[in-house]
């Protein structure tokens, strides 16, 4: 079974890169000994989406040595070179394309001597149309136009992301009614590429607590049907009609986006200021100090190795490596001795340099390691214990915890811990408490000096369908109402003239008009125990996710709960492939590598937690009945998450609907 990144950087080679390396008068037959004509080289031109895209699963030297010279922003001043052509991979957005269209605007002065077009995924009518009215067609510089139906980002083997954040904004805002569509209709068609890209035609099933996800899901069904007609044998193969799309709300578990975890790569995440995932630090030098940068990615096997690792272990197993790696160079000197230090590995590459490379990716995960540490130390250590009691109800001894108070308000009262330590702290607790009353989040609001436009952060969460605050008879106030009062109040904006809207749909399924009880399926008390698997009492809790993608895996995800959409599994109706609606012109897909059995893909809208994707891992390595991927509007840290609740009060604008946004964590 081949990786997601795998699967990308298939399809962008056979049928955008490697066709053009070759002249068409004579292209390569295959066979043995024959001779063929390079083309002339060309540049690559990228949109904000296709560079992260081609970034995660292609390295530049492949890339050079398919011919192309180049590897241009799409959005960027870019020299002229009239003599070669131009290879365009971009998203059919308005920006975009006026933009690619824009290097051919003055026949004669043209930016490339032609332009061969490739859109991540379907282009709307009316883009295309346009195109065809502009004088870059009439003058035939666009040579090439495809779509390839490859609009995600395969950010690991088993991991994507659609990298677009804003999703959040509008799947759960009250005031986002009038950009709810477009937005979710790109979301949908990203998804669809993803499957028409592993050639999956899953079943769908979704969350059936929270009523959107019903909706999200049936636009997803229209985009699957559209590629299905236009590639009759996609999700054709043994098993594949067992393959299963499982769409989740962000608010099936509100506990785990708070947490600090500690594994290595959720830790080096929340605690670091790791962006893009490039990780800075000091490191020595001959000349002295200097800054270096990491990417932290899967093409280091050492990063890919200790990722998950619980942060514990991290440090004893670089070690471990480090001393093995010595004793097989035989590089003398300290290596041997219980635990290196960073000084030991400078020291190593003085000796013997020809291992530079090696020796300083451990000196890289040691830095990485210590950091962690030190953040760790010096200001979540006495956080995290509270945490964990919040969330599993019980103490390291499996106690039920009786006055958590007793634990939270000096946290709250602790001026050196910073306000969304707090926040998640107060969060827990109201999750703890099933929803607590008005009068009582006051007086935390008060212990903890909230800001108060921070506020938000925690009534806003009502948005995601999670009970906070309680009547004085223990009933869920409605969500929608309470927020508004909130965003009335706290909003710095809408105290400046705006308001909140109070013709949107409330995004909630319960409150003081209906009967629905509060879910709580992630409750620990409501989960099976894994005592087991606990090795360290920081480390208690097990994301919910997790269960999820256990069950799904042993064909018990309850069916009510996780409906099919329209009211069963596909497996027997397979019936015959509709019929393609698009007759603009002729829509090619290549085959990629084939792959036996049946999928089960997990997309979370609102983002997914690194501790949640370390679920598909630990379940899908030893796993060879099902390949499991997961995947999310974007990957999130816990202040990803809350200032993506605190944007739920922001006016509507513009920009809180781009089409791509730069990558969270």
């Amino acid at each position: 079974m081949g990786s997601l990144q795998e699967s990308v950087r298939d399809k962008i080679f056979k049928e955008i890169i490697t066709p053009h390396k070759y002249s068409s008068s004579s292209t390569p037959n295959g066979a043995l000994g024959q001779q063929y004509k390079e083309s002339q080289w060309k540049v690559l031109v990228l949109d904000k989406l296709a560079t992260r895209m081609i970034s995660a699963c292609c390295k530049m030297h492949e890339i050079m040595a398919e011919g192309i010279t180049l590897v241009e922003n799409l959005a960027k001043v870019r020299e002229p070179l009239p003599q070669l052509d131009a290879i365009y991979l971009i998203t059919p957005t308005n920006e975009s394309v006026s933009q690619l269209l824009s290097d051919f605007a003055e026949h004669g002065k043209w930016t490339y001597r032609a332009a061969h077009v490739y859109f991540t995924e379907a282009c709307p009518d009316q883009l295309f149309t346009d195109m065809c009215r502009h004088p870059a067609t009439k003058y035939k510089a666009i040579k090439t136009l495809k779509e390839i139906n490859c609009a995600f980002l395969p950010c690991e083997r088993r991991v994507f992301t659609l990298g677009s954040p804003t999703v959040f904004n509008a799947f759960y805002s009250p005031n986002r009614e009038l950009n709810r569509i477009n937005c979710l209709e790109r979301a949908a068609e990203q998804i669809a590429t993803l499957c028409a890209t592993l050639r999956e035609f899953p079943s769908i099933r979704y969350r059936a607590h929270f009523d959107q996800n019903g909706e999200f899901a049936q636009l997803v069904q229209q985009k699957l049907v559209a590629y299905k007609a236009d590639d009759p044998s996609m999700g054709d193969g043994p098993n594949k009609e067992r393959s299963q799309l499982i769409i989740i709300d962000r608010g099936f578990d509100p506990v785990t986006p708070l947490l600090h975890e500690l594994t290595f790569q959720a830790m080096s995440y929340d605690l670091l200021p790791i962006e893009n995932d490039v990780y800075i630090y000091k490191k020595e030098s001959p000349t002295g100090t200097k800054e270096a940068e990491v990417i932290l990615d899967e093409s280091d096997d050492l990063w890919v190795e200790l990722r998950h690792q619980h942060i514990a272990n991290v440090s004893q197993k670089v070690t471990k490596k480090l001393k093995q790696f010595a004793e097989e160079k035989r590089i003398s000197g300290k290596e041997g001795k219980e635990k290196s230090s960073v000084n030991d590995v400078a020291q190593m590459v003085k000796r013997m340099p020809q291992y530079q490379k090696e020796l300083n990716n451990y000196a890289t995960h040691m830095h990485l390691a210590e950091d962690c540490m030190r953040e760790y130390q010096h200001k979540v250590a006495e956080i995290c214990k509270v945490e964990q009691d919040l969330a599993m109800g019980t103490d390291s001894d499996n106690e039920r915890i009786r006055d958590p108070m007793r634990a939270v308000v000096p946290i709250l009262l602790n001026a050196n811990i910073n306000v969304n330590e707090k926040i998640r702290i107060i969060l827990l607790y109201i999750l703890y408490k099933g929803g607590i009353t008005e009068e009582n989040l006051t007086k935390l609001l008060q212990h903890a000096t909230i800001p108060m436009e921070d506020k938000v952060k925690i009534f806003n969460l009502q948005h995601l369908a999670v009970p906070v605050i309680q009547d004085m008879s223990g009933n869920v106030v409605d969500a929608f109402r309470s927020a508004v009062t909130v965003q009335n109040e706290c909003s710095p904006l809408l105290k400046a003239g705006g308001t909140a809207s109070t013709n949107a749909k409330p995004y909630t399924t319960f409150g003081t008009g209906t009967r629905r009880k509060p879910y709580t399926a992630y409750h620990a008390s409501n989960r099976k125990e894994r005592v087991s698997e606990q090795t360290y009492q920081q480390s208690r809790w097990t994301p919910y996710f997790k269960d999820l993608i256990e069950e799904a895996v042993e064909d018990k995800l309850d069916q009510k709960q996780f409906p099919y959409l329209s009211g069963g599994a596909r497996g027997a109706g397979r019936g015959t492939a509709p019929t393609s609606a698009r007759t603009r012109y002729h829509w090619t897909n290549v085959r990629g590598q084939a792959r036996t059995g049946p999928r089960l893909i997990f997309f979370v809208i609102g983002g997914i937690t690194y501790s949640e994707t370390r679920a598909a891992y630990e379940i899908g390595e030893g796993n060879k009945a099902w390949d499991i991927i997961v995947g999310s509007t974007h990957l999130i840290t816990p202040n990803d998450h809350l200032e993506n609740i605190k944007g739920l009060s922001e006016p509507v604008t513009t920009s809180n609907f781009e089409v791509m946004d730069p990558p969270m964590g």
